[in-house]
């Protein structure tokens, strides 16, 4: 493993891996600021440019691309509330309400920093799991699946807001947009009103840029002004003061970072509930978790250790087994036939060394585009600063291109207006947006994987042994849920 670990770090490094590896890079941190674009996309337009490359020139080029685009999604996502990529929603919780309050370099610089490390993390996990990786895979049913589920709603009462009540019914609707098309089960229609469109169900990315993006703009429209008022730290100083700080919560990032390698490996979970469920551990195990929310760096820290962490995950099922582990995974799937590769135990074996390459790359390519971005830090900052005249078309434009590109469909743009309208009354009467987020991430998993647990077990389901861990994670997290509240609530009334 050695020898194999020396020759894929050698080959990374050769020429002209290290040049497609940097264009890789340069594209995904443009595709990952482009809202509602995604890794994914970069991938697809990249494939066919591999064909007569060799592999590791080719997954150089392909991975440097895909493991930076939720880096270069958190820079849209903390200064304009505009999310790259779905995933890089948990990150706006916290990101942008630093931005409001001055802090967008530093908020900039913890994103940045805890990105890198997450991604390098993923790797390194990624390596590390790989021999014990078969047995862990195969213990996770749709019994597991459903219960995942579940344990990420429970994350909406932790992250409800002042009113748990509110939250609920904001995770409700959110649950309830899930339903929206054909039942997987009966492919009946469920609440499309006799509109083809509605048929597919209501995307993801149309409904996060409307709720946020969108609705922001109408309160910059509305209220004059530009994003924030106050001094924004501007300077490199303040983009390492995030970078400190994340050095500082080292704890915090491992903890997420494993936790989003795990999600990652397992498929069927999907990649964006892994920012979410690091976004709920933090809340709780956090000292200052009643502050997420407001603006605290930790909030910005958690979900994007667990973003890149959890691509390092992903790999693992791909490579070893052939089963993608998320979206992106499912295109790089293409790329080793593309290659004449197999996934499987030839990968292991034969290609160790490639596999080993993979891994360097994805390290490395976090690490180059989280110390590019921090050269840019101090400028990219200053966006806070623009008057809303300029910043109201630009992120509009940039909402419309993302929900357009999400099918091609014009009535995402019309989803996009009314979640806009949504957000926007939302914020003002202090209602949690991003409940509604985490209910339409989990709902068509948690129905698709109940059904099946239903017809495969009967009720025997919940009895399985990793059901019942996730059953007591869930009843545990309800728990210290409720009981935060009524603490606060105490010592608000004292």
């Amino acid at each position: 493993m050695i020898e194999a670990a020396l020759i894929g770090f050698a080959k990374v490094f050769a020429w002209p891996a290290i040049g497609f590896m940097f264009v890789g890079i340069f594209i995904g941190l443009i595709v990952g600021i482009l809202p509602g674009v995604g890794g994914t996309f970069s991938l697809a337009i990249l494939i066919p440019f591999t064909f007569t490359m060799d592999p590791s020139s080719a997954f150089a080029l392909l991975l440097g691309a895909h493991s930076v685009g939720y880096t270069g999604g958190a820079i849209t996502t903390i200064l304009l509330n505009t999310p790259g990529d779905p995933p890089n929603a948990a990150t706006l919780f916290d990101g942008f309400p630093m931005t409001k309050k001055g802090e967008a370099g530093r908020a900039l610089g913890a994103a940045l920093s805890s990105s890198a490390i997450g991604g390098v993390l993923g790797a390194l996990y990624m390596i590390m799991l790989i021999p014990v990786m078969r047995p862990l895979v195969l213990m996770f049913a749709p019994p597991e699946f459903f219960m995942m589920a579940m344990v990420g709603v429970a994350f909406i009462a932790v992250i409800s807001g002042k009113s748990l009540l509110k939250g609920l019914i904001g995770g409700g609707v959110g649950l309830m947009l899930g339903l929206v098309g054909l039942d997987v089960s009966t492919s009946m229609e469920r609440f499309t009103f006799g509109t083809l469109f509605l048929w597919d169900g209501i995307h993801l990315v149309p409904v996060v840029l409307g709720l946020f993006a969108v609705a922001e703009m109408m309160e910059v429209a509305v209220e004059g002004g530009s994003i924030t008022e106050k001094m924004v730290d501007s300077d490199l100083g303040s983009a390492m003061r995030g970078v400190r700080d994340t050095l500082s919560r080292i704890w915090l990032v491992f903890r997420c970072s494993i936790l989003g390698t795990i999600i990652g490996i397992i498929p069927g979970i999907g990649g964006d509930t892994a920012c979410f469920f690091a976004y709920g551990h933090a809340k709780q195990s956090e000292k200052n978790g009643q502050l997420f929310g407001t603006g605290v760096v930790e909030g910005v820290i958690a979900p994007q250790s667990a973003i890149n962490a959890k691509e390092g995950g992903a790999l693992v099922p791909t490579i070893a087994f052939g089963i993608p582990g998320s979206a992106g995974m499912a295109i790089l799937l293409g790329a080793f036939y593309v290659q004449g590769l197999k996934a499987g135990p030839e990968m292991l074996t034969t290609n160790l060394w490639l596999v080993f390459s993979m891994a360097w790359t994805v390290a490395i390519a976090n690490i180059v585009a989280a110390a590019i971005c921090l050269g840019l830090a101090n400028k990219m900052a200053r966006v806070a600063l623009l008057p809303g005249d300029y910043l109201f078309p630009v992120v509009l434009m940039l909402a419309g291109i993302g929900s357009y590109c999400t099918r091609n469909e014009l009535g995402d743009l019309i989803i996009a207006l009314i979640f806009g309208f949504v957000g926007y009354g939302m914020k003002k009467y202090d209602w949690s947006r991003p409940v509604i987020i985490i209910g339409l991430v989990l709902s068509k998993i948690a129905e698709k994987n109940l059904l099946l647990s239903m017809r495969l077990y009967k009720e025997t389901f919940l009895l399985r042994p990793i059901t019942l861990i996730l059953l007591a994670i869930l009843v545990v997290t309800m728990v210290m849920t409720i009981r935060g509240r009524r603490r606060e609530a105490k010592g608000g009334a004292a």
